[in-house]
């Protein structure tokens, strides 16, 4: 597996572009704004897009996933179903922080814990994460040893949980129960800011590592 990380939107964003080198195949996790400028990276990498993956449904991670799946006619893999209530939501989100309108969203699979995501020869673990949001899911490529996690945890920091339907302890269990076992060696692309691996959070993060 290959993937570049994309920054976009003012929010910064971190949209992953993800393709499978035998075949060329492509996915786009958390394509949160900025349509064109994402569609000229597939391109540029001479890449056949063939769907979106979302984390969960927060404006600055889904902004431009209906755009870019209408447009190219490929479907929306995720997230988990608890998150219909921010999909739905998604018009008073734009409203509320300045974006274009963006209509109700549903995506074509819901995903559950323990489902697989294929992009071309690649097959991704799905983990349910609850706590930034309720249907919050994260991406797992064992072959690769690489995560796509969302909003649940950042290089020294984790998601909020102050949001409606946010739950602090369920994040924390997410982060310690679902992600650290995966391994220390695990590196994890987050939706802000850059990346880390799952054994430098568990010996540093200030807020699950072994001295929180």
């Amino acid at each position: 597996m290959q993937f570049i990380v994309i920054p976009v939107t003012p929010y910064e964003q971190n949209c992953s572009l993800v393709w499978c080198e035998e075949t060329g195949k492509a996915a786009l996790i958390d394509p949160g704004g900025e349509a064109e400028r994402l569609l000229a990276a597939v391109k540029q990498h001479n890449l056949q897009l063939e769907k979106l993956l979302l984390t969960h449904g927060h404006l600055d991670h889904v902004g431009a996933a209906a755009e870019i799946a209408a447009r190219l006619n490929i479907p929306i893999e995720g997230p988990q179903r608890e998150e219909t209530f921010w999909l739905d939501s998604l018009p008073q989100q734009a409203e509320m922080f300045g974006f274009p309108h963006t209509p109700p969203l549903t995506p074509d699979r819901w995903l559950e814990d323990g489902d697989t995501v294929r992009v071309g020869n690649i097959v991704m673990d799905v983990l349910h994460c609850p706590g930034h949001t309720p249907g919050h899911v994260v991406f797992f490529d064992a072959r690769s040893r690489t995560a796509f996690v969302g909003d649940v945890l950042f290089k020294g920091s984790i998601g909020r949980s102050d949001f409606p339907r946010g739950n602090h302890a369920a994040l924390i269990a997410s982060i310690r129960e679902k992600l650290f076992p995966l391994g220390d060696d695990v590196t994890f692309v987050p939706g802000h800011g850059p990346l880390s691996t799952f054994g430098e959070e568990r010996r540093s993060n200030p807020f699950v590592g072994k001295f929180a």
